[in-house]
C-alpha cells in the first residue's frame, strides 16, 4: 500500500510538470509549503515585485509534502519546502531532502539559534510557546516558568493541549536538551500530578480557560493573539516563562532549499528576501507571530499585548528534531497522552 501510494504521488508530480513548462524557466521559483495561502501570498508577490521572479506553489500538510518529496526524488518541481516547526524541517534533513547552502545574509538576519547549525534550513517567523492564564482567577506573579505548573496549587487548575501535537513534542524536546532527560520527565510528571485537563487543540485550552474550566495552560501565542483579535476583551493574559533562567520556549515557521532544486539561486534569493526587514512583517503579521529578523518590528497589535522583545530561549531549536522521539518515550512514560 506505502509503494502504491508513493508511485502515485511521483505520477502526480510528473504530470504536473506536462502542463507547466515554468520549472525551465530561469524566472520562477517553484515552492512547496505547508503554511496556507493567505500567510505566504503578500510576501511572495512582494517578492517577485521586486526581482520578477515568479513564485509557483503547492499548499498541503507537512506530512504530506515530505512524502511527496520522498517520492518525486530528482524528478521533483519543488526549489523551496516551507513548513512550520523545526522538528518537521530536521525531518527533513534527515530525510535527504534539503540541501545545505551558504549565504551571509541568512546568517546574519536569521539568530544562529533559530537556523541549522549546517544550513540546510533556516528559520522564518518566531511562534513563542507559553503560559497563558484567566485573568479573573489568577494574578500574573503566581506564574513564573513551565517546571511551576506541576505546584500542587494547581491541581485540577491545567489544561495542556494532547501530547500528540508537534508543538508539545517540540517544547519537551528542547526541555531534554537543556535540562536533561531525568529534570524534563519530573516537569512532565509535575504536570501530570496536576490532573490536567487535555484538550485537542490550542484553541481549546483557551476556551476552556475562559469558561472557567481551568485557570492555567501553554499555547503559542499567536492563537491567543487570533482570540484577542476578534475580542479584545477575551478574558486570558498571556506570561512569559521562565525570564529569569533560560527564556520562553520559541519555535519557527520556516524554509529549506530542496536537495534537487532546479533554480538554486532563485531559491536563495527568495529565502533571503523573506529575512529580510521589508518582508519579515509581510510573512508574520497575518498569523499574529514574532519576525525571526531583529531588526524587524513585530506587529503593532503585538507590541501593544506583551511587548516588543521577551527573553528566548538560546537552545538551538534544532533539538526539536533531535530530541522528538525521546520527548514522545518521555511523555508516555509519564502519562502524558
Amino acid at each position: 500500500m506505502k509503494k502504491i501510494t508513493a508511485l502515485l504521488i511521483l505520477l502526480t508530480g510528473i504530470l504536473a510538470w506536462i502542463p507547466n513548462a515554468s520549472w525551465a524557466n530561469d524566472q520562477v521559483v517553484n515552492v512547496y509549503s505547508s503554511r496556507i495561502e493567505k500567510l505566504i501570498k503578500p510576501a511572495f508577490d512582494a517578492f517577485t515585485k521586486k526581482t520578477g521572479i515568479r513564485v509557483e506553489y503547492l499548499t498541503a500538510k507537512e506530512a504530506e509534502l515530505i512524502e511527496r518529496l520522498k517520492a518525486e526524488g530528482k524528478f521533483t518541481k519543488a526549489d523551496v519546502l516551507i513548513t512550520v516547526d523545526a522538528g518537521n524541517l530536521w525531518l527533513a534533513k534527515k530525510a535527504d531532502l534539503l540541501q545545505a547552502i551558504s549565504s551571509d545574509t541568512l546568517n546574519s538576519k536569521i539568530p544562529a539559534s533559530l537556523r541549522d547549525p549546517d544550513g540546510h534550513w533556516y528559520g522564518l517567523t518566531v511562534r513563542a510557546r507559553t503560559i497563558v492564564y484567566s485573568k479573573e482567577r489568577v494574578q500574573p506573579d503566581e506564574l513564573s516558568t513551565y517546571e511551576q505548573l506541576g505546584d500542587p496549587k494547581w491541581k485540577d487548575r491545567l489544561c495542556l493541549r494532547t501530547s500528540k501535537k508537534v508543538y508539545n513534542k517540540s517544547l519537551v524536546g528542547t526541555m531534554i536538551k537543556t535540562l536533561g532527560a531525568e529534570k524534563a520527565k519530573t516537569v512532565v510528571e509535575g504536570w501530570m500530578k496536576n490532573n490536567p485537563k487535555i484538550e485537542a487543540k490550542d484553541s481549546g485550552v483557551l476556551k476552556a480557560i475562559a469558561a472557567g474550566k481551568c485557570d492555567v495552560g501553554i499555547v503559542n501565542t499567536y492563537y491567543l493573539g487570533r482570540e484577542l483579535k476578534k475580542d479584545p476583551h477575551f478574558p486570558v493574559g498571556l506570561f512569559w516563562a521562565n525570564q529569569m533562567d533560560r527564556g520562553t520556549h520559541v519555535n519557527i515557521s520556516g524554509a529549506g532549499v530542496t536537495k534537487h532544486a532546479k533554480h538554486l539561486n532563485n531559491a536563495v534569493r527568495l529565502l533571503e528576501f523573506l529575512a529580510s526587514a521589508e518582508a519579515q512583517n509581510l510573512f508574520a503579521d497575518d498569523n499574529m507571530e514574532y519576525p525571526v529578523n531583529p531588526d524587524a518590528s513585530p506587529n503593532p497589535m503585538l507590541i501593544k499585548w506583551w511587548g516588543k522583545h521577551f527573553k528566548q530561549d538560546s537552545v538551538n531549536i534544532a533539538a526539536a528534531g533531535e530530541y522528538q522521539m525521546a520527548a514522545v518515550q518521555l511523555m508516555e512514560r509519564a502519562g502524558y497522552r
